[in-house]
């Protein structure tokens, strides 16, 4: 396959920022959109030029390193698929691929397609967690939790905190985010202890971050790698009511 790519470069979050043009040939239909990326820095410094900058860990799908807007989609074209998943078959010969990072005032830019999503953790580290004794592992089942509610806990804890969904949303909102965070333990009566807190601070620490408001387009879930719902959104916001209900006076 031959390609056109243009690709975000910024030396770092202080420069201005700009569009650049590549020419690939012989790339593979197999290959995987991260190792056409290795193939074009191969090339440039081949050249004597800058490598791209960009995220990646696993490439397996798990971390959530790769953040890419590709072709004005966070990840890519296809739906529950991280860019490190995406294949070169999903193009055509002669395509024009353009590439660009996440786009939001928490998620500032690095280096070229590197952005900083610290955010994410600061917004765990406000309430992400559990009271627990961490010793040996309890006995299998000695804490009985309903399959419904454990069922739901996984497929919140899926989430694996790439920030496709602020990406994606007009308004840079990581309510799928935190609400998937929150989620998780809210489910489980682990989680109970620190319930009510948990969604007060996770919640001011995602304002205070600078993520926009939610306006229920959807467009979070939609591009959501790992298929978080929007119910987990729904759930956050009772959780918040009820912990602002229960410390009024």
């Amino acid at each position: 396959m031959n390609l056109t790519l243009q690709v975000w470069r910024q030396k770092n979050s202080r420069t201005e920022g700009r569009m650049e043009s590549y020419q690939l040939s012989g790339i593979s239909e197999d290959m995987s959109f991260l190792e056409m990326f290795d193939v074009l820095n191969e090339q440039l410094v081949h050249e004597g030029k800058d490598p791209v900058a960009f995220d990646h860990d696993c490439r397996e799908g798990i971390c959530g390193a790769c953040s890419m807007y590709i072709n004005g989609r966070p990840h890519g074209p296809l739906q529950g698929v991280t860019t490190c998943q995406l294949h070169m078959r999903s193009f055509k010969d002669g395509d024009t691929i353009v590439v660009e990072p996440w786009r939001a005032q928490a998620f500032p830019v690095i280096k070229d397609l590197v952005t900083d999503r610290a955010s994410f953790d600061r917004i765990i580290s406000a309430g992400g967690y559990i009271s627990v004794n961490t010793g040996n592992a309890q006995d299998a089942n000695s804490i009985p939790v309903p399959k419904e509610n454990a069922d739901a806990s996984f497929m919140a804890a899926a989430c694996i905190g790439c920030g496709a969904c602020v990406a994606a949303c007009k308004n840079a909102s990581a309510m799928l985010f935190t609400s998937a965070k929150i989620s998780q333990l809210a489910l489980l009566p682990q989680g109970e202890a620190e319930r009510t807190a948990r969604a007060k601070k996770m919640v001011a620490q995602m304002d205070e971050e600078g993520f926009g408001a939610c306006t229920n387009t959807g467009a979070c879930a939609a591009e959501c790698p790992k298929g978080i719902s929007m119910e987990n959104i729904a759930r956050m916001n009772r959780e918040f009511f009820v912990a602002e209900i229960g410390t009024k006076d």
